[in-house]
């Protein structure tokens, strides 16, 4: 199964690296979003600072969500995914290989970027790092959740409002949570940890439901 698992991610993967453009689109979206805020709230430091943590995640958020109606719809038109589901190998198995995929393209850039946007909102160096952290533990859980939605609303008319509608309310725990940790991080580094604590129970919960919930989203939607 692992080699099954390594297939898949490597193959999407590679698609979606000869779609630069896709790739590109949600790095520049967060870019975007975080830089406009300085530029209409003004420069003062401790205004930008008290506002850092909420702009990044919202941010991230909407970053992540903007490839998430692609995640199955490309598999589902050239009849991939149907091949997939008669495969011998676990349905969800081969879910958790694009979702993975999925955070690779959208997730992953966003924490490695995420200390020039630290230093663009005058955070401490402390709470950058907290940010990186809470991006690292957060930014997967956005993407195994989205996947339930995209699950949900495949091969529907209108499916990325009524993805929008039905992902967004989840979110909202991770980004308390995730913009929370990097605020107490400037006034003690040990309230953070029950923020970080709570987004790593978030990703095990996570990793351990979403792949089986969406699995079975595909199947109702396929049928």
């Amino acid at each position: 199964m692992t080699a099954v698992f390594w297939c898949v991610l490597t193959r999407d993967l590679t698609l979606a690296l000869r779609r630069r453009t896709d790739v590109l689109t949600t790095l520049f979206f967060f870019v975007i979003v975080v830089s406009l805020f300085p530029l209409g709230v003004g420069t003062e430091r401790e205004v930008l600072r008290n506002l850092g943590p909420g702009v990044v995640w919202v941010a991230a958020l909407l970053a992540s969500m903007l490839a998430l109606e692609r995640l199955f719809a490309a598999d589902y038109e050239d009849g991939t995914l149907e091949q997939m589901m008669l495969s011998a190998q676990p349905l969800a198995l081969l879910v958790l290989a694009k979702i993975t995929a999925h955070w690779f393209l959208t997730g992953l850039p966003l924490v490695l970027i995420a200390p020039l946007v630290g230093m663009q909102y005058h955070l401490a160096e402390t709470a950058i790092w907290i940010m990186m952290l809470a991006l690292l533990l957060g930014t997967p859980v956005l993407s195994l959740i989205g996947a339930i939605g995209a699950a949900l609303t495949l091969g529907l008319r209108g499916g990325g409002i009524l993805l929008s509608l039905l992902i967004l309310p989840l979110y909202i725990p991770i980004l308390v949570y995730g913009a929370g940790a990097i605020e107490v991080s400037g006034i003690d580094l040990a309230d953070t940890r029950p923020y970080l604590t709570l987004l790593g129970a978030f990703l095990i919960a996570a990793l351990t439901l979403a792949p089986l919930a969406a699995a079975a989203a595909l199947r109702i939607s396929i049928e």
